[in-house]
């Protein structure tokens, strides 16, 4: 259920075809009304049911965030498991292009602090279908965060993906590149943007493992860790404002478990500290590019200039 979800098959396209397959008793457009629909998608996975709540981007979600955090993510804690509460919130999330601050976050440190949700983060086409599978027969609340960018690109994808079958693990990241000299750990759209920096810094010498986090909330702190030890180097990079963000939450499981390892300090390379500019130069100076984490991942090596 969603804005537009339906007779206009999703302002993204997203959920074409749907209405036509399932029929209105199934897929809902309802009205321009956050708090409503994502009420009544909580009240409907208390009643067994497993809603995918649809957030046209998730700026809006503030407008229900009430219903996610205290009606959602609270309630197995609360009922002491008597009440789980299945539904999926789903939506555009971070920046787009040229929509300004109040249309540009990323909300992947905001709900990846609260307890009792899951927040995953596809960036492929694999990730989405393997991800929102898992999202939609998970018994807990899960926060499933698109992007708008995404939805234009084309990824390859394999027999298995292809397969009814075919469903991701929720907590568990993806090692898209290996490397022996720095650990790049990236979500959503910068995972292209690491992939890149890594051809890079491939053709200067330096082997960089890009990591996919895929889940914010359970992170895959083993999967970190474990590049860190090899690597001895990190960046982290992110469109998250730096101060709280999921570059830090990595930065500090690094240190607790793996700081012996560590040869360099870590660089983390996140949004800029300010509401998202609307004028074009400066929006592309508020989120990382590819050349900065080339930068950041030089740096840590010690072959900046």
């Amino acid at each position: 259920m969603g804005e537009e979800v339906g007779e206009y098959q999703g302002a993204y396209k997203i959920t074409k075809g749907l209405l036509e397959k399932y029929g209105p008793e199934r897929v809902l457009d309802t009205p321009i009304t956050e708090a409503g629909f994502a009420g009544i998608g909580v009240g409907a996975a208390y009643w067994g049911l497993r809603p995918v709540v649809e957030f046209m981007t998730f700026n809006f979600s503030m407008q229900a965030i009430d219903h996610i955090i205290n009606s959602a993510a609270k309630s197995s804690y609360m009922s002491a498991g008597q009440i789980s509460v299945p539904v999926v919130f789903r939506g555009a999330n971070g920046a787009a292009a040229g929509v300004g601050a109040q249309h540009s976050q990323c909300y992947a440190a905001w709900y990846g602090s609260c307890p009792g949700l899951k927040v995953l983060t596809p960036y492929s086409s694999e990730d989405a279908r393997g991800l929102l599978k898992a999202a939609i027969r998970d018994p807990d609340p899960v926060v499933f965060l698109e992007n708008e960018l995404l939805y234009g690109e084309s990824f390859p994808v394999s027999a298995e993906a292809l397969d009814s079958s075919f469903c991701l693990p929720i907590g568990k990241a993806k090692i898209e590149r290996e490397g022996k000299d720095v650990t790049i750990t990236a979500f959503s759209k910068l995972v292209g943007h690491a992939l890149k920096a890594a051809d890079i810094l491939a053709k200067e010498g330096i082997s960089a493992e890009v990591i996919n986090l895929r889940s914010i909330r359970p992170l895959d702190r083993a999967t970190i860790n474990a590049s860190v030890r090899k690597t001895s180097r990190l960046v982290t990079v992110e469109e998250v404002f730096p101060q709280h963000g999921v570059g830090a939450e990595i930065c500090a499981s690094v240190v607790e478990e793996s700081f012996d390892y560590l040869d360099a300090p870590v660089e983390r390379i996140a949004g800029a500290d300010v509401p998202m500019p609307y004028a074009a130069n400066l929006e592309r100076m508020a989120v990382p590019q590819v050349e900065d984490i080339v930068r950041a991942a030089k740096r840590t090596c010690f072959r900046s200039r």
